[in-house]
């Protein structure tokens, strides 16, 4: 299972990670999210050079501002604490590993 995120252990695994680190802004009530989940939890096995994790937009939704998230799912990457690159919506496996490995 990907670790869910407040906005108190946002900054230490995210911010201050010097890895990749991918998040995913998701609700319980949508659709695509819900598609997405197992994908997110598949890559974090095969993928050990990236961190994953998850921030409820519903919960933490200063978070969710604070990234400009207007969509979900919104797929996030951090290298070196900032974001590098967004993603919305739901997306095969394959195209999200390309996706993430463009941005290594």
């Amino acid at each position: 299972m990907v670790e869910e995120l407040t906005g108190e252990s946002f900054t230490s695994k995210v911010l201050k990670c010097k890895k990749l680190v991918l998040v995913d802004f998701y609700a319980e009530w949508c659709g695509p999210c819900r598609m997405m989940s197992p994908v997110i939890d598949e890559l974090s096995k095969e993928m050990k050079n990236v961190d994953f994790f998850k921030v409820n937009v519903d919960v933490q939704g200063e978070l969710a501002q604070q990234f400009d998230v207007m969509s979900i799912p919104t797929l996030v990457l951090f290298k070196g604490g900032k974001a590098v690159a967004t993603a919305t919506g739901a997306r095969p496996k394959d195209a999200l590993k390309q996706w993430i490995k463009e941005n290594e």
